[in-house]
């Protein structure tokens, strides 16, 4: 059996949370247009006949000294100290620049195998090119593969190159699971990725997602019986939770003209996360404004890790 713990380490909007997805063949980590949508070390899980594969999902490295930026930078520099191998994903579509040449300079103390996978092939048709001469002149011993998160294209290829560079090693998960995350966890995460969709320009930086309850239990469902049967029960999950922006005006953003807005991102919420748990969904979904949270200490140690 092989088994290896995978840091995904790239610039923002290289494509790592929608590989991730392919790779694991589920929905582990929320995607977005907007850059730096992966506040924090995701782990998906990879079990196959061959061994395990234990992801972790990192934000984008960015180059900046806010402090926001430099706690998700924090987050991969950890991240790729905890693993036994890193993936590195490249974006065929844009060429390599400061941020490709400090994420290469750190990965090139790394004392385990590197595998670089150059993302988005179908939208680059001329192949890596420049992206691959890259990789030769920092990291040569990295292994390649080109492939496309969207269609699939190269995802088994990157798969072969993962397992045969894993150590041999047990399981660390049951062979069913696919993400150690909490519900919670996962609330959150879903209902940030449908208020991200529906907002725009610095919105997306400037809103996290408080759950203040969750609980599960049996209520009466609304199928049809026939006379004489008991109504049909189903487990429901209820939900209350708070969309946090910055300002008052970003509120108003949020929640839109007559209320529209917030409904439309409550109603897409429950809506995807009735896919991930066994359960009816019944969302109370609010926004609400905590100025300069992004400065906080206390908040960004909580949702950053």
């Amino acid at each position: 059996m092989k088994a290896a713990v995978v840091a995904i380490v790239g610039r923002p909007s290289a494509g790592k949370s929608s590989l991730l997805n392919a790779l694991t063949g589920y929905k582990v980590s929320i995607t977005a247009a907007s850059p730096q949508t992966t506040r924090n070390k995701i782990r998906g899980i990879l079990t196959e006949e061959r061994g395990q594969l234990i992801f972790i999902d990192t934000p984008g490295w960015h180059n900046s000294q806010k402090k926001f930026n430099l706690h998700l930078k924090n987050l991969v520099s950890s991240a790729v100290g905890e693993t036994d191998m890193v993936l590195y994903v490249l974006d065929l579509s844009r060429p390599s620049g400061a941020e490709e040449e400090a994420i290469a300079g750190m990965l090139a103390a790394f004392p385990g195998p590197v595998i670089a996978a150059f993302n988005k092939r179908d939208l680059a048709p001329g192949g890596p090119g420049k992206t691959d001469e890259f990789i030769q002149r920092h990291l040569p011993s990295a292994k390649r593969a080109a492939v496309s998160a969207l269609t699939g294209e190269g995802v088994g290829e990157l798969k072969d190159l993962l397992f045969d560079a894993a150590p041999r090693g047990d399981m660390l998960y049951p062979p069913d699971y696919y993400t150690d995350q909490d519900p919670e966890f996962r609330v959150a995460e879903i209902i940030r990725e449908k208020a991200i969709a529906e907002c725009r320009a610095e919105v997306p930086h400037a809103l996290y997602v408080e759950v203040a309850d969750l609980e599960t239990g049996e209520a009466a469902g609304n199928e049809q019986t026939a006379p004489g049967e008991k109504t049909k029960t189903r487990e429901r999950m209820w939900i209350r939770a708070f969309i946090v922006v910055e300002s008052e005006s970003q509120k108003g953003i949020l929640v839109g003209a007559g209320g529209e807005r917030i409904k439309t991102i409550r109603v897409a919420a429950q809506k995807e996360l009735g896919k991930i748990f066994p359960y009816r969904i019944q969302l109370d979904l609010r926004v609400k404004a905590r100025p300069r949270w992004r400065r906080e200490d206390k908040i960004l140690a909580r949702l950053l890790r």
